[in-house]
């Protein structure tokens, strides 16, 4: 019996050979760009939902074919080809759908409708070349952008209508203001009809200019860029309102100071817009009404006020449906929460009361009464779909089982869900919920992609950190993993707010060149500690004033349980991550020296002083307010203290992290006598991206496999 069970297990040690030999070896550059090498999950080319319909639509061979497929019975689809939409059009360009038969793309810098059943084209305007910040009101036919710090907007009889024009290149219009944080994502905004244009304009007279240089022309061009540093000037904003009945703008009466305009939203009424407004030390927030004709303001509909920050990043929710209402996303109660405020009985209420994070309102159902929303549910690493009725209050989950949803609302009441979604087992699913019948319907599932590629398995783990909160961790084995050899791991770390390593997704969310990492035989280790996203205020609030101390803890904790596992060479720790992720690699190089043999930095922040405004002084204040917290997190301090092998990688004309941290950072070594290195990426900037994205891989793994020996 012995020997017939050492024979089946032979044969079985055989067979997983054989059926691994058969498959594909992963090469770093298709792991590096997996999306052009058909390694991600197939999506059906240029699917889109109709908006408004239960139906959708892809493009067919190479875009020259658009294929409608309506999912209500008896019901015919519908082919419309390239050449009928335009003579001589080969391939059908991006569009977006106006209503369930007419959609808008552009052209030659020219903006056209196509109506599906009459077989319709329109010309709706042009715009000049160079335009940038486009952004298109398909209800009003009209086109706001802009021309180097200037704003215009085209109509159909004129394709340049100056909205606010300064010579002075110090005044901006029309563009992205705060850098981006708050969750601001552009400048303009059109009001729902498409009458009115509110905007940002932003003073950046009292901001440094930070040079960057071009080396592509001869001699090399200084390129300045205005970048407010911690503590120093700021950009002061302003928001305005054009109309295009009046051809007349408008300031909003806001404070003339450098606070911050944030979430702009307009009234369904168009009568008035809302702001949230915040002071520069970001602990004191008022959601404020404006008058849109004369810009006056009306009242603060609600301030909340914390010791830390508060950080709005959603506009108010409104629909016409629920008349007088105003639905806010605040977690002033620990939890990204609803609330809701009636504005005629100037009451409000909390509408959900979860002890986890909600992500962003979807829309309202009218079929349903309830706002429809996203959140992670109990588990973090989820995001689901979820309903909250508006009158009772009842909240029910939508989507199930572990994954990542993306939705939205459809249908002539908003009675269907539009679900695409993926989970650790599940590439890309398409579906549609019907949210009155409590039904799921499956429209499309993706193959897996890595079916016949040889790599290891992923497993998730949760850790304790010091204060007893759950620690979401991932590990990466090799394909041909042996529990009784000692493996070398390569950490790899982010650890800074607005972050999450590890999902539900697919792959769990890693990138591909952790599996061929893997399959060079190291174990890949990640861990999401106190400071990243979707655990909630207290959770991501504890690196307040402390940036860096923290979340080192909860690295080593990490540590601590490789170092308890038989498979893991606990004398071959290596370190790598990027911009915060490059902060916490050298600081964890510096801080607790001899931990790692190895790490690798990229765009690492050096010195919080040398960062920007927004983001800097929300989470460290500054030097004058938090000398301590910035005396420990200054990684020139530290320098002394380094021990094993240390790469740092900057992108020459970084305009995040400016390449001032790793230059400083470079000469404090040398003043030290401390031997490091050091590689550049001339004319890139926070990112490398493209073919060379493969060159900056090779040139990080290959250092760790050199190095962490």
């Amino acid at each position: 019996m012995k020997h017939r069970l050492l024979l089946l297990f032979a044969f079985f040690l055989f067979s997983a050979s054989v059926l691994s030999a058969q498959k594909q070896k992963l090469t770093l550059e298709d792991a590096v760009l997996y999306y052009q090498k058909g390694l991600y999950p197939e999506r059906p080319t240029g699917f889109k939902w109709l908006k408004g319909a239960l139906a959708y639509t892809t493009l067919e061979d190479e875009r020259s074919r658009l294929q409608f497929y309506d999912l209500r019975p008896n019901t015919e689809d519908l082919v419309v080809k390239a050449m009928d939409i335009m003579p001589g059009l080969e391939r059908i360009p991006s569009f977006t759908w106006i209503n369930a038969s007419t959609f808008y793309f552009k052209k030659d810098n020219t903006y056209y409708t196509y109506d599906t059943r009459k077989k319709e084209l329109k010309k709706i305007l042009s715009y000049p070349k160079g335009a940038e910040n486009l952004d298109y009101s398909a209800k009003g036919e009209k086109l706001a952008y802009t021309l180097d710090n200037n704003l215009y907007i085209a109509t159909k009889n004129n394709p340049k209508i100056a909205i606010d024009f300064e010579k002075d290149t110090n005044i901006v219009s029309g563009q992205a203001i705060a850098r981006y944080e708050f969750g601001i994502s552009k400048g303009t905004f059109w009001s729902p009809s498409g009458r009115y244009l509110a905007f940002y304009r932003k003073d950046e007279s009292k901001v440094f200019n930070y040079p960057l240089v071009d080396i592509t022309t001869t001699p090399p061009t200084l390129n300045n860029i205005k970048y407010p540093m911690n503590g120093q000037g700021s950009e002061t904003a302003s928001a305005l309102i054009y109309s295009t009945l009046s051809g007349k703008t408008v300031r909003l009466d806001t404070r003339p100071d450098d606070h911050y305009l944030t979430n702009l939203g307009w009234s369904p009424s168009e009568n008035h817009v809302y702001l949230a407004e915040i002071n520069r030390d970001q602990n004191d927030m008022k959601l404020n009404k404006y008058d849109i004709l004369k810009g006056q303001f009306i009242r603060t509909i609600t301030e909340e006020k914390n010791d830390k920050w508060v950080e709005p990043e959603h506009p108010p929710f409104m629909t016409p449906f629920q008349k007088n209402k105003m639905f806010w996303l605040s977690e002033k109660d620990g939890f990204m929460n609803i609330y809701v405020f009636n504005e005629k009985k100037k009451k409000s209420k909390q509408l959900t009361h979860n002890q986890w994070v909600i992500k962003n309102i979807i829309g309202y159902s009218q079929q349903l009464g309830a706002i429809i929303f996203t959140g992670t549910g109990e588990n973090p690493l989820n995001t689901h779909a979820f309903a909250v009725n508006v009158k009772t209050g009842k909240q029910w989950q939508i989507t199930k089982g572990d994954g990542v949803h993306y939705v939205t609302l459809s249908g002539p009441n908003k009675e269907y869900l539009l679900d695409e979604m993926s989970s650790p087992t599940v590439p890309r699913e398409i579906g549609y919920y019907d949210l009155v019948q409590n039904k799921y319907h499956q429209v499309y599932n993706a193959p897996d992609p890595l079916a016949k590629v040889q790599i290891g398995k992923t497993e998730i783990i949760k850790l304790k950190s010091y204060d007893g909160a759950d620690l979401y961790a991932r590990i990466i084995k090799p394909s041909n993993f042996d529990p009784n050899k000692k493996y070398p791991v390569l950490v790899y770390v982010y650890g800074g707010p607005h972050a999450q390593m590890i999902t539900n997704r697919w792959n769990y969310g890693e990138p591909l060149w952790m599996k061929w990492m893997a399959e060079q035989g190291y174990i890949i280790f990640t861990v999401d500690g106190h400071g990243s996203a979707a655990r909630g205020f207290a959770f991501e609030s504890e690196v307040f004033r402390d940036l860096g101390t923290h979340e080192m803890e909860d690295q080593l904790i990490g540590v601590d349980y490789l170092k308890r596992q038989k498979y893991v060479d606990a004398n071959r720790l290596a370190v790598h991550g990027w911009s915060f992720g490059g902060f916490m690699t050298t600081s964890l190089m510096l801080r607790h020296p001899g931990v790692f043999t190895t790490g690798v930095a990229g765009g690492p922040v050096i010195n919080w002083n040398w960062y920007e405004v927004m983001y800097g002084e929300r989470y460290m204040d500054t030097e004058a307010t938090n000398p301590e917290g910035f005396e420990r997190s200054n990684l020139l301090n530290h320098v002394k203290n380094l021990k094993g092998h240390l790469l740092t990688i900057h992108g020459m004309v970084d305009d995040v992290v400016v390449p001032q941290h790793n230059y400083a950072f470079l000469k404090k070594c040398v003043d030290e006598g401390v031997q490091t290195d050091f590689f550049p990426y001339p004319m890139h900037p926070h990112n490398v991206r493209g073919k060379d994205r493969v060159h900056l891989m090779r040139k990080v793994l290959d250092y760790v496999m050199e190095h962490n020996r």
